[in-house]
């Protein structure tokens, strides 16, 4: 979703003033009608107002930019509104002049990091708060009430720009990640607080890499990945969660841009995973339409025929760019009869269905969420959250016992590029935040004596430019401890920026092995996304390696509470760091999980050395944990499936799996109990292991145990076959306890029959 900024501010003008209010319910010409009665069911009252509408009115409400009709009094609606980790600037979204009234909202940790601390619950807080800011912006007419969030495309490959958006590599992961931010985004009430978006569907993880692009890039995926891995997040989404709204992706999947995938939206998401309850919508990535034509996928030859293409195979909205032409010819697509009124008015009843569910025509009976005003935006509560949000995301992945550190009578070195950032602490898809407590900021608040260097970002070494390594050498050698702040950013990797390297910016490699060469404690801060930190940590002058991802508005101060031990890190990765060798084994392309004798495997599942594994996060005090008592060693298949009452057997519970933890250090500390299991059963190769659950347990005190029970479903259990069958196989199943299951296992039998607990749609047959 590039935008082109100078027309985009010109278009924003002549449409925003109009495109965030709602329709009047009490005065308006649409206040008699069926559409504004709030005890008729939302899709009589979305059918109402489409049939007011005559088809000139339809036609020119089908992309995000709607226009309304004013002969109605149906407003200008603007679909494109951005929440990542707050409230973001985009097409439908409006901040107020500094100084005044929603001139900004709070900025959490970006999702890479807020995945990482492992805990559901401030997810839910996260999100919950983010969608109060919305409703308040929403509420000011600054805002619309749909929000294309979260971003929930697996992130298999370091190498993908957008990687950071994404909760991680793992789909039970982001699925525990997805249900608990959808529930505190949309809300626990009949109405819905925001209507969140769940994309890219699917298949979606590339953007500019060595001549592909994401505009023209064909996604190969076996039935298999595609039924285990790529779309387990979206089924949570839909099926589970009953989000109001999907976003399709610019990619093919198996020929057939996923956008005019029948496959996809009808045959695997409305039906399959029965996602038609609230009659759902679903928009289409921007200017993904035209990306049907010749000079991309070549899959429609005209942009008439593109449209028709879209809304035809279950598309109902189009996102465009302004000044990013051919736009979406809906009218050419009716005019020549490609694209028929009962098309076009189902995509209208499945829109304003969902806004309507989101109160958008209850001015005359409002509902709580239309109170939320400017004074619940940027609270004291907010900020501690955003705080919280970054700390709890830091991992510790290297210590040698310098931290927690006592800074006081110390002098230290502030290096790196990102000791006095402002913007690249936040990452993509970010709004204005209130303040930026950067580094710099921090060590001023504690009144630590320092030296600031800035440092090099992606340049390489060495360099005819090199105007950074006198300036840190320094610093450093007035300074009694080294912190360096450095990592990559976006102008490393982003929306429409690939990866070719994993390995750490020459420059700042170069900058390191010249710092660590003086002997002196140094800590390294690492933002951003993965690098191979082999040197880092294979070199006994670096103390200690913190990764902190986009840590938001508060990153700054984040990170000095786990280098001081005001926080204790308990965060794990939420993905593999690779060796930087990895990149010249496999494409980016490569859509395919399992190892082949070509090629190595992707995630932890099928790929055995890694730098640092998915899950690696140290502490400051040390733990035994263990499981607590199974109630059986040995489960019947048939016993556990028939006992269940769930409509979809792939969400049955296994008995109860609980995790018994206790502080054996000095320090009080959160732990998080990653459970596991691995065996020999089902489809060969046989997965390393596979993440089943997870609990972070907070605030175990010195001496002290925490228990929490770890929720494990059977569907997690289950393998995958090559039809994508999800099937509970007999076997011996192995559970383990942390990354390397040093902390316990248990093995338990499974007997009797194999079980189909979901049998997935099969593709279209080719040709």
């Amino acid at each position: 979703m590039k935008l082109n900024k100078p027309l985009l501010a010109i278009y924003l003008a002549f449409n925003l003033a109009k495109a965030s209010k709602t329709p009047d319910c009490i005065n308006g010409p649409l206040a008699k009608t069926l559409a504004c009665d709030t005890t008729a069911s939302p899709p009589a009252r979305a059918a109402a107002l489409v049939q007011a509408l005559n088809i000139t009115e339809k036609l020119v409400n089908l992309v995000d930019m709607s226009l309304g009709a004013e002969r109605i009094g149906l407003p200008a609606y603007a679909w494109w509104n951005e929440a990542l980790h707050g409230v973001a600037a985009s097409p439908g979204v409006s901040f107020n002049q500094a100084g005044q009234e929603f001139s900004h909202a709070t900025s959490f940790a970006n999702t890479i990091t807020l995945a990482a601390a492992f805990d559901n619950d401030l997810v839910y807080e996260v999100a919950d708060t983010i969608s109060t800011e919305a409703r308040a912006f929403s509420n000011a007419e600054l805002a619309g009430l749909d929000y294309w969030t979260p971003n929930i495309n697996p992130y298999k490959d370091p190498r993908w720009g957008r990687g950071h958006e994404t909760p991680g590599e793992d789909p039970v992961h982001i699925k525990g990640y997805v249900q608990a931010l959808l529930e505190g985004l949309e809300g626990r009430d009949k109405i819905r607080k925001v209507i969140a978006t769940c994309k890219h569907f699917a298949a979606y993880d590339l953007e500019r890499w060595q001549g592909a692009l994401r505009y023209r890039f064909n996604a190969v995926v076996t039935s298999q990945d595609l039924s285990e891995y790529y779309l387990q997040p979206f089924q949570q989404c839909a099926r589970d969660s009953k989000v109001g709204s999907f976003m399709c992706s610019y990619n093919a999947l198996n020929g057939t841009p996923a956008c005019a995938s029948t496959y996809l939206m009808d045959d695997i998401l409305r039906k399959h995973w029965n996602w038609t309850e609230h009659n759902n919508y679903i928009t289409s990535d921007c200017n993904a339409i035209q990306d049907f034509l010749p000079n991309f996928h070549n899959f429609s030859q005209t942009p008439a025929q593109a449209a028709a293409d879209a809304y035809n195979a279950g598309t109902d909205t189009v996102c465009e760019v302004p000044g990013y032409p051919p736009l979406t010819d809906v009218i050419g697509a009716y005019n020549q009869s490609l694209l028929s009124e009962e098309i076009i008015d189902r995509a209208l009843r499945r829109l304003y269905e969902g806004l309507i569910r989101a109160g958008y025509l209850d001015s005359a009976s409002p509902h709580p969420y239309t109170k939320i005003s400017w004074s619940q935006v940027n609270t004291p509560k907010a900020q501690a959250l955003a705080l919280q949000s970054a700390t709890d995301g830091i991992v510790l992945l290297k210590n040698n016992g310098l931290l927690p550190l006592d800074l006081t009578n110390k002098t230290i070195a502030l290096i790196g590029h990102w000791a006095n950032a402002t913007r690249q602490m936040l990452g993509g898809y970010s709004g204005i935040p209130p303040y930026y407590a950067n580094p710099i900021y921090a060590a001023t608040q504690l009144n630590v004596t320092f030296h600031y260097a800035p440092g090099p970002v992606n340049q390489s070494s060495p360099s005819p430019n090199d105007t950074w390594t006198s300036p840190a050498l320094s610093a450093a050698s007035k300074s009694d401890i080294i912190l360096y702040l450095g990592g990559t950013d976006l102008s490393i990797a982003a929306e429409d920026r690939d990866r070719d390297s994993i390995a750490w910016p020459s420059a700042q490699l170069s900058l390191l092995t010249s710092l660590a060469q003086m002997g002196k404690p140094i800590i390294v801060a690492r933002l951003g996304d993965q690098v191979d930190d082999t040197p880092l940590l294979s070199n006994p002058n670096i103390s200690s390696i913190l990764w902190v991802g986009y840590p938001g508005q508060s990153g700054g101060t984040a990170l000095f509470n786990i280098i001081t031990g005001v926080s204790s890190p308990a965060a794990r990765l939420p993905v593999t760091v690779y060796p930087e060798t990895y990149t010249s084994l496999i494409p980016l392309t490569a859509m395919s999980l399992r190892p082949t004798s070509a090629r190595p495997g992707r995630t932890y599942r099928w790929y055995p050395s890694p730098v640092l594994p998915f899950g690696h996060g140290l502490h400051y005090t040390t733990f035994t944990a263990k499981f607590g008592v199974f109630e059986s060693l040995t489960i019947n298949i048939a016993e556990l499936v028939s006992n269940c009452n769930e409509r979809y057997l792939d969400l049955c519970r296994f008995p109860q799996v609980s995790v018994w933890v206790s502080n054996t250090g000095e320090l009080k500390s959160d732990y998080v109990a990653l459970v596991f299991v691995r065996g020999e059963y089902g489809p060969e190769p046989y997965p390393i292991k596979t993440l089943v659950g997870y609990k972070r347990i907070r605030d175990i005190e010195p001496g002290a145990t925490g228990a929490a029970p770890v929720g494990v479903v059977v569907g997690d259990l289950a393998r995958v076959d090559l039809g994508g069958n999800r099937v509970l196989f007999p076997g011996r199943y192995e559970f383990l306890l942390d990354v390397e299951g040093g902390r316990d296992r248990v093995v338990i039998e499974l007997v009797g029959e194999e079980v189909v607990l979901e049998k997935f749609p099969q593709p279209p047959a080719a040709g």
